[in-house]
């Protein structure tokens, strides 16, 4: 029997192995005389990830071939913009408007039927704080008030003329009030 209070209890302490650590290297064999595998793989992926990162890094750093700052529609030199004109006014929200009107004029021998246009709007040190990318609206009728159309409703036919009209909400406060200066990014023609 045992007797609780007789003293300290006769358990025996485990005994550690000590551990030995051995450098792998070229030369060393397991336990079992065969050399260990390595494990390629985290490298592979790691490589992959690096490759795929640059490449969407060069990817969005990359400059189109045709950059609507570098290089306009071909169709661009037949397209004329004269008695360009700029007003504003308010809308029945009270927001202020921004009206670019004129007259354009096609000159070459196809017929305009769209036509996106970039418009830059200058501050006094002649840079261009805002940039806007608008289709062509043409003026069908000015009374009783201004109606507008794309020009994809009735296309612009070689030789011919019609008023335009550009319409912008939130024109930077730093432009200079000036007509902006007009660029084609895209004429769509047929013949």
């Amino acid at each position: 029997m045992n007797d609780s209070g007789s003293g300290p209890s006769q358990t025996p302490t485990p005994r550690r192995a000590p551990v030995l650590f051995v450098a792998e290297g070229p030369g060393s064999t397991n336990s079992a005389g065969e050399r260990p595998e390595r494990n390629f793989l985290p490298w592979v992926v790691a490589v992959v990830a690096v490759v795929g990162l640059l490449a969407v890094v060069l990817w969005m750093g990359r400059t189109p071939s045709a950059t609507p700052g570098s290089g306009v529609d071909p169709y661009a030199k037949y397209l004329v913009f004269g008695n360009v004109q700029v007003s504003q006014g308010s809308n029945f929200a009270g927001d202020q408007l921004t009206y670019v009107d004129g007259t354009l004029e096609n000159r070459g021998d196809r017929t305009v039927t769209s036509l996106t246009l970039r418009v830059l709007f200058a501050n006094d040190s002649g840079e261009a704080p805002q940039i806007e990318q608008i289709p062509v609206s043409l003026v069908r009728s000015r009374e009783p008030y201004v109606d507008i159309e794309p020009i994809t409703a009735a296309p612009l036919a070689p030789g011919k003329s019609q008023d335009f009209r550009l319409i912008f909400d939130n024109v930077s406060p730093m432009w200079n009030q000036r007509a902006p200066q007009i660029q084609v990014l895209h004429a769509g023609t047929r013949p």
